[in-house]
């Protein structure tokens, strides 16, 4: 086996990412495997420090130490790449990927699956691309979101309140915190959805979100029925409701109940079209982005994790063609 490579974001969490890493290194030295560690310094450095392994020849596996948020620049760095493979043992606030794919969230744990899991053949995950501009496309692994969920997604980065909770180990919180307020004054707006060439209206809506996997916002299970390598998109429109049972239907969100509600309306597809008639943010794995209108496309089985938590692939397709 040859050399592991770690991407580690310090800030994830308030640092607590450099706690895990440490233990992570500590277990990489005694079993004498070799590692070489490297540190992000800002924004995108993720997908930088990245890019730079990928030239390397031959295999290389790099894991991610942090948060989505990394996860999500370290796939946008290496998804044009052949010749990677991404591993992650989660540190960040949220850990959704983790959920959505069965990684444990104890660093030796999760490092132990990583040692456990090289030995085969990666497993094939599905990815969402968003066309950002016409040079430039965007890709995320858990979800995206437009209107309300984009809105809490700034706001929870910007926010203080995140970063004292996180010292308690509670920070998937600050978005709780944040719908809740946020509930009160947020105004909804039409939104003209097209699905595979299927157009759907939906007026006064609060948020439309884009699922690969079952979990976003630090634990609620937005869409119960996703796989991570069916090449379907998993999409919840959440419109026409009160603002005091918008309360009821994000409660339900935790164990998935929201989908039993007639104004929320699920659907799949694999080319997603959001239009709105006024401007609604949007995140891409909790990270703000841009506002709609937006333009998504479903790509299967393009990129080779080291994970337990999907089926086993069933061969590699072509980005060009997802």
């Amino acid at each position: 086996m040859g050399k592991l490579y770690f991407i580690i974001n310090p800030n994830a969490k308030n640092g607590y990412s450099l706690k895990v890493w440490a233990k992570v290194e500590k277990e990489l030295q005694r079993q004498k495997i070799p590692y070489e560690g490297f540190l992000t310094a800002y924004k995108g450095n993720g997908a930088e420090i990245a890019r730079h392994l990928a030239k390397q020849e031959g295999e290389v596996l790099i894991t991610v130490v942090g948060g989505d948020g990394t996860l999500n620049e370290v796939v946008n760095g290496v998804i044009s790449m052949t010749n990677i493979k991404v591993g992650f043992i989660p540190a960040g606030s949220g850990n959704d990927f983790a959920r959505g794919f069965q990684i444990p969230r104890n660093p030796l744990h999760a490092l132990s699956v990583l040692l456990r899991q090289r030995k085969h053949e990666p497993k094939f995950t599905d990815l969402g691309r968003i066309a950002v501009d016409s040079k430039n496309d965007l890709y995320f692994i858990n979800n995206m979101g437009a209107g309300l969920d984009g809105l809490i997604s700034k706001l929870a980065n910007q926010s203080a309140l995140k970063k004292w909770l996180n010292q308690l180990s509670l920070g998937g919180l600050v978005y709780v915190y944040l719908l809740i307020k946020e509930i009160l004054f947020y105004q909804t707006t039409d939104v003209q959805l097209t699905v595979d060439g299927i157009t759907h209206e939906f007026p006064d809506t609060w948020f439309v979100t884009v699922a690969n996997q079952p979990f976003y916002g630090g634990g609620m299970k937005i869409a119960p029925n996703a796989k991570t390598d069916d090449g379907l998109l998993n999409i919840i429109i959440v419109h026409r409701l009160s603002r005091l049972k918008m309360l009821s239907v994000f409660v339900s969100v935790f164990w998935g109940g929201h989908v039993a509600f007639k104004e929320v309306r699920m659907l799949t597809g694999r080319e997603i079209l959001i239009y709105s008639s006024t401007p609604m943010m949007a995140h891409a794995d909790g990270d703000y982005f841009a506002e709609t209108p937006l333009q998504i496309q479903a790509c299967q089985q393009v990129l080779p994790m080291i994970t337990r938590g999907i089926k086993k692939d069933r061969g590699q397709k072509e980005l060009k063609n997802a």
